[in-house]
């Protein structure tokens, strides 16, 4: 995948070297400029298929080669989904994320997949799905369905990747990102912070994503939940002072705003540890959507009423469903 340089390293590290305040007003006014102010997206995001992947992501309590207490399951049935999907609807959530603990699905899986992206977005929801590296083909039958959205983040700068992944490269990320956007899906790329990576990493992170020949309509920012038993979580019990500090946070999403004006930017994994402070900081540094529910994928969540309590004190509003685009289009 070609790139061509819209923000250079230099400049993306002078945003992230600003005054705290005058970067979140910056971000804030790049925000007002391409978003509705105060308004925020509400989504939801399952788990379809948990445990046992192979990849050994660092971070990762579904990896089948770290010693957790998950277990590894088979994939949901449409039914299932389906019903999950209807509750988070009912719950206020617009946007439905799916996700797999696979390296790649296999072509077997595909037409179930496949029922369950055409069945979510007869809801009226916009569809989201995880289910790792894709081939052409693959991402074909999804855009063929009609799915929205596919995510498959980058997770960290180019140069700290391999501190975190060894089963599957960065131009890997790169390559599935690109039959994505060739599919005509929107793609949905983020990662991680806290890994134990330098500001300089976090730099080349936004780098990369802010560089990409379209940069991703949707950008999740991920505080790392730290796993008993998932490398990153041991590496964090024994020196805890490498967890990322709350304003390091809020410069991140601020910084991923200013250089994608147009994407949502995604308050991730990781809020349910975040005092209401620093997740109000996110919002006016341009986060505009979260994860609702108690669980994302495996971990823990904010969960809806404190969520319903937190928009209240905010005075923030519920970003509306948009019209579901026909899936031939």
């Amino acid at each position: 995948m070609e790139t061509g340089e819209r923000w250079s390293r230099a400049a993306i590290a002078e945003l992230f070297d600003l005054p705290f305040t005058e970067l979140v007003f910056r971000a804030a006014e790049v925000h007002r400029a391409n978003h509705p102010a105060n308004s925020v997206q509400r989504s939801t995001l399952l788990s379809i298929k948990t445990g046992g992947c192979p990849e050994d992501c660092g971070y990762c309590n579904q990896s089948a080669k770290h010693e957790t207490d998950l277990g590894a399951s088979k994939l949901m049935d449409v039914r299932a989904v389906m019903q999950a999907a209807a509750q988070a609807k009912d719950n206020g959530s617009t946007r439905f994320c799916m996700g797999a603990a696979w390296r790649n699905p296999k072509d077997r899986d595909m037409p179930a997949i496949v029922e369950m992206v055409k069945g979510v977005r007869q809801m009226g929801m916009e569809t989201c799905m995880t289910l790792g590296m894709l081939t052409p083909g693959q991402a074909a039958m999804l855009a063929d369905a009609g799915l929205d959205y596919y995510n498959h983040n980058i997770d960290t700068s180019p140069e700290y990747y391999d501190r975190v992944i060894t089963t599957r490269t960065f131009a890997d990320r790169l390559d599935t990102l690109d039959h994505v956007r060739s599919a005509g899906i929107n793609v949905c790329s983020g990662g991680i912070v806290g890994m134990g990576e330098t500001r300089g990493d976090r730099v080349g992170f936004i780098h990369a994503l802010a560089n990409l020949p379209t940069p991703p309509e949707s950008v999740p920012v991920n505080a790392l939940v730290p796993v008993k038993g998932t490398p990153l979580g041991d590496m964090l019990a024994d020196t805890p002072l490498a967890k990322i500090d709350d304003i390091e946070f809020v410069r991140t999403v601020a910084v991923a705003r200013i250089t994608m004006p147009g994407s949502m930017v995604r308050l991730s994994a990781g809020r349910e540890s975040m005092s209401e402070a620093t997740q109000a900081l996110c919002f006016l540094a341009g986060a505009n959507s979260i994860f609702t529910g108690d669980k994302l994928l495996t971990t823990g969540n904010a969960g809806d009423d404190k969520d319903a309590e937190l928009f209240a004190k905010l005075g923030l509003t519920a970003m509306a469903a948009e019209p579901v685009r026909d899936a031939a289009e």
